[in-house]
């Protein structure tokens, strides 16, 4: 069987909420719970060797990951946001280096979608612009590295790609209320779940 063929017997699941590694191994394990087959877990997605899932196998596929926190996508739309902000997440926390593109020629190319509908709809849905995600998720990694303690903060502003320390610095005065020497001090207890921001 060619992989096109075998593509088409498998059942692509986008689940909302699923933003780490730990997510994925308890999102396999409601799959298994439930006799179904992960063929591929990622960051949002899942791909099942079933081709279709009855009304009941919905329903307590929906259920088992409620209890865990995720939630079942099943309309375009809340699709579409879900692989924004996954796709989002996966480039300022799982990459070494911010991509050389800008993020807008990155989306539209990524979901196939022209980057004014995608911003369109995301500021719609999520009542922030993308561009504000992304700095809040870029906030959220340089906190996660400020408190590792293990790079300075011009090295931490190269990675995530800003201009300088002084641009770095600014915006997460400007999102915090802190600089990043203040929040260095007050630690762990300022930062937030990359799925609540």
């Amino acid at each position: 069987m060619d992989w096109q063929a075998l593509l088409s017997l498998l059942m692509l699941l986008y689940i909302k909420n699923m933003v780490c590694a730990r997510c994925r191994m308890a999102v396999k394990a409601e799959l298994e719970k439930l006799l179904l087959h992960p063929v591929t877990i990622a960051l949002g997605e899942v791909t099942i060797e079933e081709e279709a899932l009855n009304k009941d196998q919905l329903a307590g596929l929906s259920a088992a990951l409620q209890t865990i926190g995720f939630e079942l996508i099943d309309d375009k739309r809340s699709k579409l946001i879900e692989q924004v902000k996954t796709y989002i997440i996966h480039s300022v926390h799982h990459n070494e280096e911010q991509p050389n593109k800008n993020y807008s020629q990155l989306l539209s190319q990524h979901l196939h979608h022209d980057y004014s509908y995608i911003s369109g709809l995301f500021s719609e849905v999520e009542g922030i612009t993308i561009e504000k995600y992304i700095i809040n998720q870029k906030i959220e990694k340089v906190k996660e590295l400020i408190t590792y303690d293990q790079l300075s903060l011009s090295e931490i502003a190269y990675q995530l790609g800003y201009s300088s320390v002084a641009h770095l610095s600014g915006q997460f005065k400007k999102v915090t209320g802190l600089t990043p020497s203040h929040f260095k001090q007050a630690g762990q207890l300022k930062r937030k779940p990359l799925d609540h921001i």
